[in-house]
């Protein structure tokens, strides 16, 4: 999925949008439950080579989502799956977005932090 069609699934699905909590990194976008204000997704553009070697300095986007610990070691065995970027690595992991993961499995793992983080 390309960033700006997550960014409509979220909006359609749970009536969020995206707020922009850091002026210097506009590429940089949060989602919060409007209940109790937990990020469920966190939506940022870095450097490939912060998430895997031989990435050099090329621009991605990528997505943190949380998900069951038991489950993380397993989903970050998919292609496009990483640990977490500057988020707890037992509890998130991050999707390389426009990568050859599932779309399908990427709604899923969206719905999925949703339930996770709403309490």
């Amino acid at each position: 999925m390309k960033r700006d069609e997550v960014i409509d699934y979220i909006q359609s699905h749970y009536g969020v949008a995206p707020e922009h909590p850091w002026a210097k990194l506009p590429k940089y976008l949060v989602f919060r439950h409007t209940n109790n204000s937990k990020w469920f997704a966190v939506m940022m553009s870095i450097p490939a080579n912060k998430l895997y070697e031989g990435g050099g300095g090329k621009i991605i986007d990528i997505i943190n989502l949380k998900a069951a610990p038991e489950l993380v070691g397993s989903l970050r065995l998919n292609k496009g799956v990483y640990p977490a970027y500057h988020m707890n690595k037992e509890h998130w992991v991050t999707v390389h977005l426009n990568s050859d993961f599932n779309k399908h499995e990427l709604t899923l793992l969206i719905d999925e932090s949703y339930k996770l983080t709403y309490k």
